[in-house]
């Protein structure tokens, strides 16, 4: 009750910051983690002739000729993934910069992923940030999606965020800037990832369906289409770790779990900025996405 009543007396001392601003969470897991230049923890996976290290920040690029992408050196079986994002002002519709999990090279077809995904926009249009899971691939000949999509309430393009998963053998948190904004629980182990993923990060053209379901494409007149990373964090149990390693965790109890303040902060960004969640899509067939109920 206490926290209810501070939430309205904030909206009615601070209208116009809490209107556009998410509470604090009152806790910053991304300082608990150290960071990593990009050389100690990733390599290359695609189009290194689109990759440049400045100063520990990567810098990856699209062209008509061929995007990029890298990936972990070590693959992970639980851990907190982040990296601090700038994305390109401007028209970039089609074109996708993204950071995820994925062990799609060991399963091909029948792989897990866990996306953080930028869906680029057109002039005056924001960016839409895309989250989303995928478990064993595909399912009755379908690609399972379960995708919740959001408009930050800042500027992507002015400044570096931080961008950060946390997989847990119980959950799946995605934040920004430390506030979660989606949390996707274990309910079975038919809709979780349990497999090892390796941690990436890409741009790529994805005219057919990135902006507006593919109804604006990537046009070269505005190439090169630019996106930096830096502060890598990637810690946690490997896939080599010992069986006893302790998973990490994004809470500020011992016991793991997200604090009220925390889910208080959550609750907002989806009042306020979630676009899209799977689950509330009437089109779906939520007989292939159970944990929907």
């Amino acid at each position: 009750m206490a926290l209810f009543l501070l939430l309205i007396l904030s909206s009615l001392i601070f209208p116009s910051s809490f209107a556009y601003w998410p509470p604090s969470p009152a806790y910053w897991p991304s300082s608990k983690f150290s960071s990593m230049s990009f050389y100690k923890g990733f390599r290359n996976l695609w189009g290194p002739q689109h990759q440049r290290d400045e100063q520990n920040a990567l810098t990856i690029w699209l062209d008509s000729s061929s995007g990029s992408g890298f990936k972990s050196v070590k693959p992970f079986r639980s851990g907190y993934f982040g990296a601090s994002i700038k994305l390109q002002h401007g028209y970039t519709a089609g074109v996708i910069t993204a950071f995820y999990l994925s062990n799609n090279e060991a399963h091909p077809g029948r792989h897990d992923e866990v996306d953080i995904e930028f869906l680029g926009t057109t002039f005056g249009k924001p960016y839409t940030l895309q989250t989303n899971v995928y478990i064993r691939g595909s399912g009755d000949g379908k690609i399972i999606g379960r995708e919740m999509k959001f408009h930050l309430w800042f500027d992507p393009t002015k400044d570096f965020h931080h961008y950060a998963i946390l997989w847990s053998p119980k959950e799946l948190i995605f934040l920004v800037d430390d506030v979660p904004i989606r949390r996707y629980p274990r309910k079975s182990a038919a809709t979780f990832p349990l497999r090892p993923m390796w941690v990436y990060g890409s741009i790529w053209d994805a005219s057919s369906w990135a902006t507006e379901d593919g109804k604006y494409k990537a046009d070269y007149r505005y190439q090169p289409f630019v996106a930096r990373y830096t502060d890598f964090k990637a810690c946690g149990c490997t896939a080599y770790a010992p069986a006893w390693c302790r998973p990490v965790s994004v809470s500020p109890f011992h016991s793991g779990g997200l604090s009220r303040q925390q889910y208080w902060a959550m609750r907002w960004v989806q009042s306020h900025h979630l676009v899209y969640d799977y689950c509330r899509d009437q089109k779906r067939d939520h007989f292939l996405t159970p944990e929907c109920y």
